[in-house]
């Protein structure tokens, strides 16, 4: 990314932890920008990371990449509120807000913006996430090469060819960390309840966690073949797998990511009947 200027208009978690994986992977502080409405918060960054602040309407006029950081229910207000030049050339406009549209996009700061739609997840504030990307169809090869790099500074990245599908990415992936977390949770409780320490149950319990996901990942074998191979038959694993077969482990996610999906369709349809 040599030579792009990357703006930041929003400062919050999500901004930082973008500019410090863009910092560690040797993005020069000097080529990012960043604003904020928390002038505060925005000074603490800009100390800690030695890049520079300014207004947005600076980043629109001088930034390569404009990444939105902004919160869905103020999106709006900020991209009409900027004015861009309208003889130089557009920059490539990187959304990570949830619920908004590349079309409300479009619409809100006119003409024909490259934009590049991102779902984040909160693994990514220390480097472990993963995100979903859609452009649209004035995003160059080039542009969808520099939103990856970019995204890659907090964690891998997979493209969807339509925009629909960043609702299913919504429901897997970007809320997905709730859904492990709520599981963790439950197993940590039941092992207090049998009579484990918090601290011992809380090791057991997160390790076990980091642990069989880094094997999923790393092993060539599906992971129902993981599942199955660690399940005697007659043996511990086998009675509490099937105490979550009978309570229909399975039709509950499957309902718990449609109702996400759902609701993120519902959310995109909310923000453009605001319009």
């Amino acid at each position: 990314m040599k030579g792009v200027t990357i703006g930041f208009i929003g400062a919050g978690n999500m901004a930082n932890s973008l500019i410090r994986g863009l910092l560690a992977t040797g993005v020069p502080a000097s080529s990012i920008l960043a604003s904020d409405i928390d002038l505060e918060k925005l000074q603490v960054l800009v100390t800690n990371s030695r890049i520079s602040s300014a207004t947005n309407q600076q980043i629109a006029n001088s930034a390569d990449v404009v990444i939105l950081a902004v919160k869905p229910q103020v999106m709006e207000k900020v991209c009409s509120e900027v004015e861009l030049d309208q003889n130089s050339a557009l920059p490539l406009i990187v959304s990570i807000a949830a619920g908004i549209t590349s079309g409300h996009l479009q619409d809100w700061l006119g003409r024909q913006h490259a934009i590049v739609r991102c779902m984040p997840n909160t693994p990514a504030l220390i480097g472990k996430g993963i995100s979903g990307l859609f452009a649209n169809v004035n995003v160059s090869s080039k542009q969808k090469q520099l939103a990856e790099k970019l995204m890659n500074a907090v964690g891998p990245c997979v493209w969807v060819d339509d925009e629909s599908d960043i609702d299913t990415v919504t429901a897997v992936s970007g809320s997905g960390p709730a859904y492990f977390f709520l599981f963790i949770e439950a197993m940590r409780d039941a092992a207090r309840e049998m009579g484990l320490s918090d601290e011992t149950a809380n090791a057991l319990v997160y390790q076990t966690a980091v642990g069989a996901a880094e094997l999923a990942i790393s092993s060539e074998e599906d992971v129902a073949e993981l599942r199955r191979k660690v399940t005697s038959p007659g043996g511990t694993t086998e009675k509490a797998l099937r105490v979550f077969e009978e309570g229909r482990l399975r039709e509950i996610v499957e309902r718990a990511l449609k109702a996400a999906r759902n609701r993120s369709i519902e959310l995109a349809n909310e923000f453009g009947s605001n319009e």
